[in-house]
């Protein structure tokens, strides 16, 4: 595997396969380890950074945990490529922005990713398809366990996992799932889940998770608490709550179907029309439109495409990925042309 392989086939979380995928985009569940003797990131110089990262990349490639993907230095990566991965969500923008030793181990099929050097030695991620929190969580675990067996964490018999950051300490784990939910802020609805939420300790974040807002309908719920807690309790406190927001959700599409359905009808054809024709597509309009259309398609209200094109032409229309594809660095103003061009070929090809 390499980045143009990246590049070209999107990864398995991309498919619409998955249970209750019309709504949720992916489930994702995130380990945060440290090795026993030494620093935590912050306190590192570069030298031991560097002893750490090759120690980690010997483990993981000695153990065939990603066999069939690959091991990305990123300070050996230009920004763009950089970028690229943070696109795909298998690293985060802060490990896409640091200067030091790190990198990341990418399985085939992207399921499962392992970021070393980050806020913390290893941050382990697998993410799925639709709704399928226990799925990645078991294989998030099994990878976790042939990990520990070849290295030594940090660990408190008191605290449990050592993390960097305080908030993580215990289980060391993030549970989060991505869910599409225009219809709840068209009706106006979607304050009062947020609020719902936030009393049971989940938290609300944008597309590329904290410190992000929300883009195309795209929101992603997670916990908040990681300690005094096993990572089952975790993983079913989020998966609890999960099937009523998408209940909600499907609530919201059918009660604008009901009373309002020629508005709706016309809010997708119009999204679909300016995606066809346009021009220009700057990215964030062209996420709005996207997301409108994606209901549409899950709605029976557009044929033109299915699921997948959707899914693939919000992550293929971010600009890493239209520079990459294009083999050439370009300028805001350039990428909104190119941009609008890669949606009308691929409509065009999806029509014919």
């Amino acid at each position: 595997m390499n980045i143009e392989d990246l590049v070209k086939v999107p990864g398995e979380w991309m498919s619409g396969a998955g249970p209750e995928s019309e709504i949720v985009i992916s489930s994702r569940v995130r380990l945060a380890r440290n090795l026993r003797g030494h620093h935590f990131m912050t306190r590192m110089d570069d030298t031991e950074r560097a002893t750490c990262e090759q120690h980690i990349r010997a483990q993981i490639e000695d153990a065939g945990i990603v066999k069939g993907g690959a091991y990305f230095p990123l300070h050996d990566m230009n920004a763009l490529d950089r970028k690229l991965l943070v696109e795909r969500h298998l690293i985060s923008k802060e490990h896409e922005d640091a200067s030091y030793p790190r990198g990341v181990a990418i399985g085939r099929n992207e399921s499962t990713s392992i970021m070393v050097n980050e806020e913390d030695h290893i941050r382990l991620q697998v993410i799925q398809s639709g709704f399928q929190l226990q799925d990645a969580w078991s294989l998030c675990n099994l990878v976790d366990d042939q990990l520990e067996a070849r290295l030594e964490y940090a660990f408190s018999p008191q605290l449990g996992y050592l993390t960097a950051c305080p908030t993580n300490v215990g289980t060391g784990i993030r549970v989060s799932v991505m869910l599409h939910l225009p219809a709840l802020v068209l009706t106006r609805h979607i304050e009062k889940v947020f609020q719902a939420v936030s009393k049971i300790n989940l938290a609300v974040r944008g597309l590329y998770g904290e410190g992000t807002e929300a883009s195309g309908h795209f929101y992603q719920i997670s916990n908040q608490v990681t300690l005094g807690r096993t990572e089952s309790d975790i993983v079913g406190n989020v998966e609890t709550v999960i099937p009523t927001i998408v209940r909600y959700e499907h609530e919201a599409r059918q009660t604008l179907l009901a009373k309002d359905r020629r508005r709706l009808e016309d809010r997708v054809w119009r999204a679909f029309g300016m995606l066809k024709y346009a021009q220009m597509l700057p990215s964030d309009e062209a996420m709005m439109l996207l997301s409108f259309v994606r209901m549409g398609v899950q709605l029976g209200l557009l044929n033109e495409l299915t699921m997948r094109d959707v899914n693939e032409l919000f992550v293929f229309t971010q600009p890493a990925h239209l520079q990459r594809l294009g083999g050439a660095t370009l300028e805001a103003a350039d990428r909104d042309l190119r941009r609008a061009e890669f949606v009308r070929e691929k409509l065009k090809k999806t029509n014919s």
